[in-house]
């Protein structure tokens, strides 16, 4: 292992690709900062560019891009509540409300903390233990990937307020119908599409999100405008935009909440199919269980634990999802596949022997890794106070711009205006349900969700013989699926214990 740090570490150091390591993650950033476009398209732009270069450069250029589009991503989500990307939806839930309180400084430095630290521990990981994990990723089945699922969609119980179980519960099984929605993978015909063309495809996430999340926000802003005293407040809020403080508490709280979503990103992301995604929702909904009835309340509302858990996820996950990458092979989400298809363009097979036979690639993509996240967070603390102005926008200027890259943005996807009016429908009944105190984001995880468990639990009952025993028999199956449970059922048993002790105090008191 020392000889194949100093083989990336000798590589990594040139100059030349050094430069590609600041370009990569500059370039990604600002791809990420974007609304609707993602670390697919960063990493797309960039393959003409790589195809130019030698293999260990190119690698490393796309793997910069790649985690500076997912640093960057955290950035639109924050600051106009409009995530363009899966994996910083949960980035929203505290980085707006903080950014609305008049803090879009501190929100975007713990943000900025907050990845570098997932990134680097992550990396650590990555250098340990690549070639042991690639073999325990092989170890999980479809089955254990349906339970993995489940224990996704569990986390909507961290998006349910006090007495909003059901909601949460009945906003995901509309985001699992939704996603049902077009043609039928395995069968393929068209399904739920009202006879319309345009479904054929499904609805897009970018769509459903940026109409749930940006277009709905800008909507109820219009609906909603704001009186004398908010705008006050809010005059108040932007002359503090580019305060970054994090205090000695806000660190000592956070800590361990970097160390234990780093873990927990890391060990989704060498999941094939898993990804940042799964990872920062199931470590939000971790933290806030963690985080004790009192402090669990303030999720949601601009807390730092809640802001820190899914960015530290998500990019501890960008970096486990290069263990089944280089070590297997097997593309672990829709940006890697790309990457796979750009290291296959340059005739190196990503597999078991790819740190033997190309070391150069597989280790200095690797140290490149904790040089990028340096490089990154070097590059975007400075940057800060100057992105946290977009807040300073007066509201008249700043509502038609989210607007505007909303539908620019599902537009340039599809080239389909019939995607445009599916937008606006979707934001129309976004605001409604919000109006209704419907939680969207269960919605987003059913949908995200729903395609993945459909098909892994298609493959299952095949390989069952259409038999549920699968559920049971694998003992790591059971074992996911039994901590799903547990999950569902700890907030209901809590809250009934604690109203059992309060009874018998109010009893023990009246016989006192």
């Amino acid at each position: 292992m020392i000889e194949g740090i100093m083989i990336g570490l000798s590589t990594a150091l040139t100059p030349t690709n050094l430069a590609f390591v600041m370009l990569g993650c500059l370039a990604g950033t600002f791809i990420g900062m974007l609304p609707g476009l993602g670390p697919m398209s960063a990493i797309a732009l960039m393959i003409s560019i790589a195809a130019s270069l030698d293999p260990a450069a190119g690698i490393i250029l796309m793997a910069a891009v790649y985690y500076g589009a997912i640093f960057g991503g955290s950035t639109s989500s924050i600051l106009i509540n409009a995530p363009g990307v899966a994996s910083t939806v949960a980035t929203s839930f505290d980085g707006y409300p903080m950014a609305k309180k008049g803090m879009a400084g501190k929100a975007l430095a713990v943000a900025a903390y907050s990845s570098f630290s997932g990134g680097v521990i992550a990396a650590l990981f990555l250098l340990v233990a690549a070639p042991f994990l690639a073999s325990v990723s092989l170890s999980f089945h479809s089955t254990d990937y349906f339970a993995l699922m489940v224990l996704g969609l569990v986390a909507v119980a961290a998006f349910a307020g006090k007495g909003d179980m059901i909601k949460a519960l009945l906003m995901t099984v509309v985001g699992l119908m939704l996603s049902t929605v077009g043609t039928d993978q395995t069968q393929g015909v068209p399904r739920f599409t009202l006879g319309l063309i345009d479904l054929v495809d499904g609805i897009s996430f970018l769509l459903l999100v940026m109409a749930t999340f940006a277009l709905s926000e800008a909507l109820l802003a219009i609906l909603k405008p704001k009186g004398d005293a908010d705008r006050l407040k809010e005059k108040e809020a932007s002359q503090n935009l580019g305060s970054m403080a994090v205090s000695r508490s806000e660190v000592k709280e956070m800590a361990p909440v970097v160390g234990r979503s780093s873990i927990l990103g890391f060990l989704v992301g060498v999941l094939p199919g898993a990804g940042a995604t799964i990872a920062s929702f199931l470590a939000y909904g971790t933290e806030q269980r963690l985080a004790g009835p009192e402090k669990g309340k303030q999720f949601g509302k601009g807390s730092v634990r809640g802001l820190a858990a899914p960015e530290t996820a998500n990019n501890a996950a960008a970096t486990g999802s290069f263990v089944p990458l280089l070590t297997l092979g097997i593309p672990g989400s829709g940006t890697t596949a790309i990457m796979l298809g750009a290291l296959i363009g340059y005739g190196i097979q990503p597999g078991p022997r790819l740190y033997i036979d190309q070391p150069a690639v597989f280790w200095s993509v690797i140290v490149s890794m904790w040089i990028g996240n340096i490089v990154l967070l070097i590059l975007n603390l400075p940057l800060i106070p100057y992105i946290a102005r977009v807040l300073a926008v007066p509201s008249r200027f700043l509502l038609p711009l989210i607007l505007f890259f909303s539908l620019i943005g599902v537009y340039f996807v599809s080239f389909n205006t019939f995607d445009i009016q599916l937008m606006v429908i979707f934001a129309v009944a976004a605001v409604v349900l919000r109006f209704l105190d419907f939680p969207m984001a269960p919605m987003i995880l059913g949908f995200i969700l729903g395609g993945m468990m459909e098909e892994n639990l298609r493959r299952a009952l095949l390989i069952n013989n259409d038999s549920w025993s699968f559920l049971w028999e694998r003992p790591l199956t059971l074992s996911i699926l039994l901590i799903a449970a547990a999950c569902l059922v700890a907030p209901m048993l809590t809250s009934y214990l604690r109203r059992l002790k309060r009874q018998v105090y109010d009893k023990a008191g009246e016989g006192g």
